[in-house]
């Protein structure tokens, strides 16, 4: 089995800001196989399916996305997983340009405070992440990441979220090092 794990704030008002970038390809993914999220056994939303014979659980904390430790630690101990490696994170990034995504199979949390989160609450940094730029131009880093993208750029938030899809289904069938040789780019400058 493997876990994919989208970082986001709960509820409407946070839907399509660029924080909720995690979601909104778990979302992507969810909406292309006809899936919906139904309540898990902790704070968090889950759906999953297969890729050939391989379980692919999608979860979406519940937690705001500083408590997103929270909800990962109740998924791997429902779970009674202890193996990170085939577990991913998906997380926005101010750090890195729009459309550039980087896959880490290990790593700081960068000062994203979501993935502080969950490598303070599994007591490890040997956890795949994907990475994905939200641009960082901005004044206040607060509410750069709580705003939504622009009406202007959603066609390359189209692209973006349709490669990152192609980006899990990857670390899925060919584990991240395929993954990071082929994804480690930005889509938009192709």
């Amino acid at each position: 089995m493997f876990i994919i794990i989208g970082l986001g704030n709960p509820g409407s008002e946070y839907k399509n800001t660029r924080h909720n970038t995690g979601f909104l390809v778990l979302d992507k993914i969810a909406n292309q196989r006809n899936l919906k999220f139904v309540g898990g056994r902790g704070p968090y939303l889950e759906t999953s399916f297969k890729i050939r014979r391989t379980t692919v659980l999608l979860i979406k904390p519940t937690t705001f996305m500083n408590l997103s430790g929270i909800a990962v630690r109740s998924v791997f101990d429902f779970y009674k997983l202890s193996d990170y490696s085939k577990s991913l994170i998906i997380l926005d990034d101010i750090n890195l340009p729009l459309g550039l995504m980087r896959f880490r199979s290990k790593g700081s949390d960068g000062g994203q405070k979501g993935l502080k989160s969950i490598l303070t609450h599994l007591g490890s940094q040997d956890i795949p992440r994907l990475r994905i730029g939200i641009g960082y131009s901005f004044t206040d880093p607060v509410k750069y990441v709580l705003s939504p993208f622009s009406k202007v750029g959603q066609p390359d938030i189209a692209i973006i979220l349709q490669y990152a899809v192609e980006a899990v289904e990857s670390f899925v069938s060919n584990g991240i090092t395929v993954s990071m040789n082929r994804y480690n780019r930005n889509v938009l400058f192709n």
